[in-house]
């Protein structure tokens, strides 16, 4: 029983030390080896075809036995049996292992967070909020469709909450090089960064802002102050404030605000909010001929422009529209192709 153990543990450790090279090795050898013996052995219609050959011990180690080619004389069969059935069966069984065991090693290591991420004009989301960002994150796949990619990057030790999904990171701290790169924050479109810690957001963003100053950058703070001083370190970016309280105002004063605050954002029914851009090649228009031709043409509804000094809510219908002005409208769903009045 003893030997029997020390047997066990000794092709335990063989096989747990079978790298890949050494593996090519034993192969080469184990069909060098096979050949010859066959080839000594008189079986020249198993050796004399390279292809034939290389197919029998295939079709042999695989178990899978097809019966075209057998050893005709008994030394080659004796061989067959003793030699080249046991030799390519393990050999088979360990690449077999090996191969499953690398699948699963790269599947785990993505659903871990641990792999580079080859994406790019992606939404990047930095944060963890338990169902606020799942929420998010599925407002944001309602939208963007097949546009853009989704990658969520968090600190926590924590799966991918949606595998298959979306694409997830894991890193150690949102100011580390070597670890953003892994979610291409150089290469995204749009960055989203929410934790419940301000001074995290705050650090992020201004990282975030100097490796890629052309994305789209978004940061929610709880503390307004410090939506201040990152709009003085980075005008480009748009700091989204917490307006719990003032919807909470608003519909105490003018009852069911909420529910309709709901629906303006609400990406699954109801109507929706939504901006477009005039495009720079258009003549200027007016308010008038735009709100007409949301509305005829695509059921939208036209309710503010920004036209570089802020947001106009509900605008006069005589106000002119210069190319490049934001616009923001209501409608079932995004209007991807709009009819502009000429």
């Amino acid at each position: 029983m003893s030997i029997w153990l020390w047997v066990r543990r000794w092709a335990h450790q063989q096989f747990n030390q079978l790298t890949g090279r050494n593996l090519l090795i034993t192969l080469l050898i184990y069909i060098g080896a096979s050949w010859i013996l066959l080839e000594l052995a008189g079986e020249q219609a198993l050796t004399h075809s390279l292809s034939r050959f290389i197919y029998y011990l295939v079709v042999t180690a695989s178990t899978v036995g097809y019966g075209d080619y057998s050893p005709e004389s008994a030394a080659g069969q004796w061989i067959v049996a003793l030699f080249v059935i046991p030799g390519g069966l393990s050999l088979f069984a360990i690449g077999i292992g090996r191969l499953a065991t690398m699948f699963i090693s790269y599947w785990k290591s993505g659903l871990l967070g641990k792999r580079r991420i080859n994406v790019e004009n992606h939404i990047l989301v930095l944060g963890w909020n338990n169902q606020r960002t799942l929420h998010l994150i599925q407002m944001l796949q309602h939208e963007e469709r097949t546009r853009r990619h989704i990658v969520l990057c968090v600190r926590p030790e924590m799966e991918n909450p949606l595998p298959g999904e979306i694409d997830f990171v894991r890193v150690t701290s949102f100011t580390d090089t070597q670890s953003m790169d892994k979610a291409g924050v150089s290469k995204a479109s749009c960055i989203i960064i929410d934790n419940a810690e301000d001074d995290v957001t705050l650090a992020a963003a201004l990282y975030c802002a100097s490796r890629n100053p052309d994305a789209h950058l978004l940061a929610y703070f709880n503390d307004e102050a410090l939506s201040a001083l990152l709009k003085s370190h980075c005008p480009n970016a748009e700091c989204i404030p917490s307006v719990a309280v003032e919807m909470l105002a608003k519909a105490a004063v003018d009852p069911g605000s909420s529910g309709l605050h709901h629906e303006l954002l609400s990406t699954h029914h109801g109507m929706t909010q939504y901006a477009v851009r005039f495009p720079e090649s258009m003549a200027p228009t007016s308010i008038s001929k735009l709100f007409t031709q949301f509305k005829e043409a695509h059921d939208a509804t036209l309710i503010a422009i920004d036209r570089g000094q802020g947001i106009e809510l509900n605008p006069s219908l005589n106000l002119d529209v210069t190319p490049g002005t934001n616009i923001f409208y209501i409608a079932d769903e995004r209007v991807d192709h709009f009819n502009w009045p000429v």
